[in-house]
């Protein structure tokens, strides 16, 4: 195991190879004509779309803008706005699906940046005014994706986010032993959205990151073990994502098992090791995972220096605090 000054810079490595990948295969991510479809699929348009510039807004805030990274990370994020023909999509889609989330949901990321689109930001709040806007029956943490969207976007609020998070399974701290893939990803993504992506872990209620914080570790190495590695890249996101500072052996041990899993492009595979496959596995199989290895790997570095200056700062005081 590499010692644990290194790790850092082992870990941006591989979120720096991730990303290389994900600009290379930006094409992937490009809206077709089904995008406007009646029956097209959203899964394989807006959502890779939505979740490319989400990772690419991370990016640009966790990275200085001198650093390759955040270089990289612009570009995709330029790329990405110009497939939504620079906002005007959005409007189209909320004439065609005018109660649909889904465009919110990826519009707030654009938003969130100041790339916004006035007529559609205008369209959408009248319709987030209607009761049938608020009454929508919706998973809880698409509920609470939501409402970080309508602040992401400007627009009210149309429930509180403590009220939300009360009905989702993370907030009910259930018996560590009903945890599963569905409620793993349900529990990962309740953190992105009361954190705004692990934006501010201080969101995260202390019942809630004292239970995340207790029982993390296992959950992750199961799915280590069971080569989930998009799942795995999640739940690091996570511990990232948590007040306090984090555990170190946790974020060492987990990314040197993950790194077997990254392909020498860059690519990972959302399950499976690299040894069992002889040919690169597809786009639709690997982006998800890959973007979540890059998104990860900034918030672990940048968890990881944060404490590292906190550290010196104790130090440089001589355990007497830092004067106020």
């Amino acid at each position: 195991m590499a010692p644990e000054g290194r790790a850092p810079r082992e870990v941006r490595d591989l979120g720096e190879a991730a990303l290389a990948w994900v600009s290379a295969h930006r094409d992937g991510f490009a809206l077709g004509d089904d995008a406007l479809a009646e029956h097209g699929n959203v899964n394989t348009t807006w959502k890779p779309l939505g979740e490319l510039a989400q990772v690419c807004v991370c990016i640009r805030r966790h990275t200085d803008p001198t650093d390759p990274l955040h270089l990289m990370a612009c570009d995709l994020l330029s790329f990405a706005w110009q497939q939504t023909g620079r906002g005007t999509l959005f409007l189209e889609l909320q004439r065609l699906e005018p109660f649909a989330t889904y465009p919110l949901e990826v519009y707030a990321a654009f938003a969130s940046v100041g790339l916004r689109h006035a007529g559609y930001e205008s369209a959408t709040a009248t319709v987030a005014r209607t009761r049938a806007w608020h009454l929508t029956e919706q998973e809880p943490n698409r509920r609470l994706s939501v409402l970080n969207s309508e602040r992401r976007s400007g627009i009210p609020e149309h429930e509180d986010m403590p009220r939300a998070l009360r009905r989702t399974w993370l907030a009910g701290l259930p018996e560590p032993w009903t945890f599963e893939l569905a409620a793993g990803y349900t529990l990962t993504h309740v953190i992105f959205h009361l954190t705004d992506w692990g934006l501010t872990p201080q969101a995260v209620p202390p019942p809630v990151a004292a239970y995340l914080r207790h029982w993390l570790a296992p959950w992750l190495d199961t799915c280590l073990e069971d080569e989930q590695w998009d799942l795995s890249c999640e739940l690091l996101a996570v511990a990232s994502s948590l007040p306090g500072s984090p555990e170190h052996a946790l974020f060492q041990d987990a990314w040197a098992r993950l790194s077997v899993a990254q392909n020498e492009s860059g690519a990972v595979p959302e399950v499976g090791g690299r040894g069992s496959r002889t040919t690169a596995p597809a786009f639709i199989d690997c982006y998800h995972s890959t973007l979540m290895t890059a998104f990860a790997a900034v918030l672990t570095v940048n968890r990881l220096r944060e404490t590292a200056r906190d550290a010196e700062a104790d130090a440089a005081y001589g355990g007497q605090g830092v004067p106020g």
